[in-house]
This record gives C-alpha cells, sequence and structure tokens, in this order.
C-alpha cells in the first residue's frame, strides 16, 4: 500500500489572530506533538506545500475577493512599519497578521499538492495540517477565522485540471460549511454531504440544491446518533454519485470535550467515519481522499482526533 501523505509548512504556525484567540498556532503544535509521541508520524509520507496560483484559487474565489486579501496584506506590512496596528480585523472573529496572507496560500497549496500527488500514485491519500482553516469562506468573502476555502478550491482543481468527472466534498465540522456550499451549490459534478450543530454559526440561509445533503442536528446529538444518520443518509448517495476523488473538511470541534459546540463524538467517531469515506473511495476512487484540518479548538481532544483520523487514512 502506498503511503498516506502529511503536507504542513511552518508559515502555518505565523498566522495568528490576536492573543486567547482559538484558532492559534497552538493547535498545529498539539497535533505534531501527538504524532510525535504515538509514532504516528512515523508512517507518514512528510511533503512541504507550494503557494497556490491565483489562477487556480480563482476556480474557487472571485478575483476581487483575492485582491483585496493581498491589499489588506500589503497595507498591514506598510501601517505596521509606520508603527500601527499588528492586526487587521476583517469581522468580530477574523483577522489578518502580515503572514496571513502567505499562510492562505500555502494552505491552498497543499491541498492542491495533495490532490496532484495522490491523483499520480505518489500517495494513497493525504492529509493537510495547515491553517487557516477554510470551509466559511464563501466565493466573495473571508469569515469564521477562514480566507480561502481550501477544500472547494481542491475540489475544483480536481475537476478543472485533472478532468476528473465527479467528486465529494465530506464536512463534519461542528459548524456548517457554508463557504463550501456557496461555491458548489447546484455543481452537479460535486456531491457535498455534511452535518453540523443547528441552529449555530453561521447564520447562513441553507441552499436547497440537488447535490447537498445537509443534515442539521441539535446540541448534545452523541456520536452514535451521527453514525446513523451517516449510514442512512450520506452513503447512499455517495456510493450513487461514484465520485472518483473524495475531499474531506477534517474538523474535529464536533467532539464531546470540545467547547466551541455541544455535539458529543468522540475520536472512535471519527475513526469510524474515516473507515466508511475510505470504503467509499476503495469502491470507486481508487482510494483517492485529500483531508483538511479545519477546525478543532480543544488541543488535547483535537490531537488525539486527528491522531485517529490519521491512522484510519494509513490504515496504522
Amino acid at each position: 500500500m502506498k503511503p498516506t501523505g502529511y503536507y504542513s509548512h511552518r508559515a502555518c504556525w505565523k498566522h495568528e489572530m490576536g492573543a486567547g484567540h482559538p484558532e492559534c498556532p497552538e493547535r498545529l503544535d498539539a497535533i505534531e506533538d501527538r504524532l510525535l509521541i504515538t509514532g504516528v508520524g512515523d508512517a507518514l509520507d512528510r511533503r512541504d506545500p507550494t503557494p497556490a496560483s491565483l489562477s487556480d484559487l480563482e476556480l474557487a474565489h472571485d478575483r476581487l475577493h483575492l485582491a483585496a486579501l493581498r491589499g489588506l496584506s500589503e497595507e498591514l506590512r506598510e501601517e505596521i512599519a509606520a508603527g500601527g496596528p499588528s492586526h487587521t480585523q476583517l469581522d468580530p472573529d477574523t483577522a489578518m497578521n502580515v503572514h496571513t496572507w502567505e499562510a492562505a496560500l500555502l494552505s491552498a497549496g497543499a491541498a492542491i499538492d495533495a490532490t496532484d500527488a495522490v491523483m499520480a500514485g505518489e500517495l494513497e491519500n493525504a492529509f493537510c495540517a495547515v491553517r487557516p482553516p477554510g470551509h466559511h469562506a464563501t466565493r466573495g468573502k473571508a469569515m469564521g477565522f477562514c480566507f480561502i476555502n481550501n477544500v472547494a478550491v481542491a475540489a475544483k482543481y480536481a475537476l478543472e485540471r485533472h478532468g476528473l468527472k465527479r467528486v465529494a466534498i465530506i464536512d463534519f465540522d461542528v459548524h456548517h460549511g457554508n463557504g463550501t456550499e456557496d461555491i458548489v451549490a447546484g455543481d452537479p459534478r460535486i456531491l457535498m454531504c455534511s452535518f453540523y450543530q443547528h441552529p449555530f454559526y453561521p447564520e447562513w440561509n441553507h441552499a436547497s440544491a440537488d447535490n447537498l445533503v445537509n443534515l442539521p442536528v441539535p446540541a448534545y446529538t452523541k456520536g452514535m446518533d451521527i453514525r446513523e444518520l451517516v449510514d442512512m443518509c450520506w452513503l447512499p448517495r455517495l456510493n450513487a454519485h461514484k465520485p472518483e476523488m473524495i475531499f474531506i473538511s477534517a474538523g474535529f470541534d464536533a467532539h464531546r470535550e470540545d467547547d466551541m459546540g455541544q455535539l458529543g463524538l468522540v475520536e472512535q467517531d471519527y475513526t469510524w467515519m474515516t473507515q466508511q469515506i475510505k470504503a467509499v473511495a476503495n469502491r470507486h476512487a481508487k482510494g483517492r481522499v485529500v483531508s483538511c484540518l479545519e477546525g478543532g479548538y480543544n488541543l488535547s481532544a483535537l490531537a488525539r482526533s486527528v491522531e485517529a483520523h490519521i491512522r484510519a487514512l494509513a490504515e496504522i
């Protein structure tokens, strides 16, 4: 069996949104420490990503949105040189520092590079330990800690650059992937399956498109109930769609120890979901899976859940 790829970059540690912000560089430290302590990291093919090109980002994002982010980054650098503030606030939850644009380009680039390597048969599948996350970034707006939608970019890239006819996106973050939905709704080539706590962030008028399998669940829903929904609602649609590649928005904030949300998943639930996704990929997509980190803010629960997810991907 070919190895599982692991993409990350030191620039992803340099992006930060201010003291005390939950989407912090320490998230990646916790993951790295866990993979080191458990030895799981030794089984992975570690790779440095290259920055995504603007032409690839434009597969999922408006040109004006990308130009605005780049312009804000340049303005911030000039302001800091003149003794100004160290951050630019985009909304109450989301801020840029001078490293954010580079980190966002490399996070999207990791998803693209992983797609290329999996398509080339160099890797069985891949996990991208990157930040900033992406699934709240809409076609034209940064929000919810997200600037560029890494998974949506990679899914569009697989279709447009590799000529695939059908792909799937799985989103198991506690929050609805509204940005991904905004980008892919109505595209019959992309099946998006998700569950998320509702009502919850973000306030979003859910699209009703044939290619979306939205499963809003109430607070305090436990893992076995989620498994039943996945079995009944996701898997039949995925098998009917026959995706040639699967992309995962891998948020781990639905863990019962994560106080960002109020769902009740544990590591074994992430293992089970990953195994189900892998089975679909093995059946229809030659095993091709690319997973990108989204949420997960309790550092211990995040690290343990990512370990479980990667163990299932790599079958170790």
